[in-house]
């Protein structure tokens, strides 16, 4: 067998369209001139996948899961663990996560404001410590804060059951009480309503909000946990595939799915923000950096998924444009020894204003791939590629045969 490759796999998030008013029934990428990415298509080959299976609309944690190979309806136990581990909270298996807001509720426990005016560090620091080392009945509660109103919580002990309904109310009304959804998870659900209560009685006192009711802003005076889910027990997937692997995000959720798999997380710089005015080159240069020092390197790119939501197609197509440059620094500086995918976490149809179960474009190139009859990369022309229809978590195996690390099945 050949030397070994490295791979690179880049996800542009949201990225997959339906047809648009503005484009004349077209989706945005067949809008939108992108000659580095057809570039690659007509040098490699190309293909339609389902991310999770057909029709199924992915979240971005249970699609980044498929494709690093695993398999979704096995692993997924909800979205707090990943939440956690973005923002460093990293927990162990029989720990029960859960995504936090700070939040402002009234005197009837109601809540005014979801996100305490978009309360942010210092402000948050400080509060997350006034919460930390609190414990029931030998279950201990551990917080740390995320990006402006956001936090995360991890219940440890023994005997815990993610199985319990959420105490945030997703919206402005009183806030709700936890039950367990199965009797086993009757002790997860009293601590986190006895942890939220105290929440509020620590943090109406805090010199935090005190401050805060004097400059008329709304005060963070309870933390309003959601997404239970226990840590889900993954074989690393650097053990997996035999390889050094990190991950290039900015998306706390994203880094979050990549620690909890074992790959080391690359802070790119603070350019790459993460929304439409983020460097996507110095994001892909910090990507193909980072190959240096691993054998696989994903790397995520928000910014079409946040445009999707808004349902702003013409800033999609913008946002393409840019990603496409960001591929020519690709197609000018890669070494020849790679493996090189982009595709997409699921479609973000700016129609529909959330994810969709369509299928999304792929493209694989490398060096010695043979070409396909697809020539430009787009939701309908590449399924003239000889990659077909797959699955998204078939997407690694064929990445990893293309760079010589595959086992031979059999004799």
């Amino acid at each position: 067998m050949s030397g070994k490759k490295k791979v690179l796999v880049a996800i542009m998030d949201g990225l997959g369209d339906r047809g648009c008013p503005e484009f004349g029934g077209r989706t945005p990428l067949q809008a939108t001139p992108t000659p580095n990415m057809d570039w690659f298509v007509a040098n490699g080959s190309a293909g339609l996948m389902d991310v999770i299976a057909p029709g199924v609309r992915p979240g971005s944690d249970t699609a980044h899961l498929s494709l690093l190979g695993y398999d979704s309806h096995r692993v997924y136990t909800g979205r707090g663990p990943f939440e956690a581990a973005g923002i460093g909270l990293v927990g162990r298996r029989g720990d029960v996560a859960f995504r936090c807001n700070f939040a402002t509720v009234d005197g009837n426990m109601s809540v005014t404001d979801r996100r305490a005016g978009r309360i942010k560090e210092p402000d948050t620091t400080e509060l997350v410590k006034a919460l930390s080392g609190l414990s029931f009945d030998g279950i201990e509660a551990l917080v740390r804060e995320g990006t402006e109103h956001r936090a995360a919580l991890i219940l440890r002990g023994k005997g815990l059951d993610p199985n319990v309904t959420d105490v945030d109310p997703h919206e402005l009304a009183p806030i709700l009480e936890s039950k367990p959804k199965a009797p086993p998870a009757a002790a997860t659900a009293d601590a986190l309503n006895r942890f939220v209560a105290r929440s509020h009685e620590i943090l109406s006192k805090h010199p935090v909000n005190v401050r805060r009711r004097k400059e008329g802003l709304p005060e963070a005076n309870i933390l309003l946990p959601r997404g239970a889910g226990s840590f889900p027990d993954i074989d690393p997937f650097p053990e997996v595939w035999g390889v050094r692997a990190a991950g290039v995000a900015g998306v706390g959720m994203i880094k979050g799915v990549c620690g909890v798999c074992g790959l080391d997380v690359v802070e790119p710089p603070a350019v790459c923000t993460g929304g439409m005015d983020s460097d996507f080159g110095a994001k892909m240069a910090k990507a193909l950096d980072a190959l240096g020092g691993y054998d696989f390197v994903l790397v995520n790119f928000k910014a079409p998924d946040v445009c999707g939501h808004d349902g702003d197609a013409k800033a999609k197509a913008a946002v393409i444009a840019k990603l496409d440059k960001a591929f020519g620094y690709l197609r000018e500086n890669m070494p020849k020894d790679l493996v090189v995918a982009f595709t997409a976490d699921h479609s973000t149809p700016c129609g529909l204003l959330d994810h969709g179960g369509d299928p999304v474009p792929l493209c694989i190139y490398s060096d010695g791939v043979a070409p396909d009859e697809a020539t430009t990369f787009d939701e309908v022309s590449v399924a003239r590629g000889r990659i077909g229809r797959i699955r998204g978590m078939d997407l690694l195996p064929i990445c990893m045969d293309l760079a010589n690390r595959s086992e031979k099945f059999g004799a």
